[in-house]
């Protein structure tokens, strides 16, 4: 059998939900990757005590969708290890046609926020566009091991980092737990806030409201 792999650029279409109007009210404008299995328009439930007038909130959509058993629920998937490259590019490019359409001031507090699976795709855009923010926020998720201090130079000096995990997370026990702080430190030092919290592998709506 002679097999062979073969790659083709073809164009694609897909969606991404929004919370809220962008207006000349509003002050804090975020851009939130979900985890793996979520849906873009259920995660934006979890910043709906965020006050509707100051905050707009843009949330991307994984593009690999699959069911979840048992109910088979619709999930969707950023990347997995298979052709991680190619489907980085990918995302990057969908990305940048988000934000063209978006048209975002540059007068808002501009709020990268990542959770789970969602903290490395947000952190491989920053880095690959040198997209400035004023907050990265990484939620229980995984710092990819090729990013390096000076993919990150770029940033303004008083860009804030926050690394949020729950201390009972089932998928970081605390060497892993220690070894993304140490991460996080080294590639942005001490504008990094490391903030914990008694719970396990879910999104924190307590900080989420804190940090505006």
């Amino acid at each position: 059998m002679n097999s062979e792999e073969k790659e083709i650029t073809y164009q694609t279409s897909n969606s991404y939900s929004t919370l809220n109007q962008l207006t000349e009210r509003t002050n804090n404008v975020w851009f939130v990757c979900h985890g793996m299995g979520y849906l873009s328009r259920y995660f934006l439930k979890y910043f709906k005590e965020l006050n509707a007038k100051e905050n707009y909130i843009i949330a991307p959509q994984a593009p690999s969708k699959y069911y979840i058993q048992p109910k088979m629920h619709v999930g969707a998937n950023w990347l997995t290890r298979d052709n991680t490259e190619a489907g980085t590019k990918n995302i990057i490019s969908y990305f940048d046609a988000i934000f063209e359409a978006e048209e975002i001031p540059e007068d808002v507090n501009f709020i990268v926020f990542g959770y789970s699976q969602g903290v490395s795709v947000a952190m491989r855009y920053m880095a690959r566009r040198q997209l400035q923010c004023h907050q990265l926020v990484l939620h229980s998720g995984g710092i990819p091991k090729e990013l390096k201090v000076e993919d990150f130079a770029y940033l303004e000096e008083d860009t804030k980092v926050k690394l949020i995990y729950g201390t009972e997370d089932e998928y970081l026990d605390t060497a892993r737990i220690e070894e993304e702080s140490a991460r996080a430190i080294n590639l942005f030092g001490d504008r990094v806030t490391i903030l914990p919290f008694e719970g396990k592998h879910v999104v924190n709506v307590d900080y989420i409201n804190d940090l505006v």
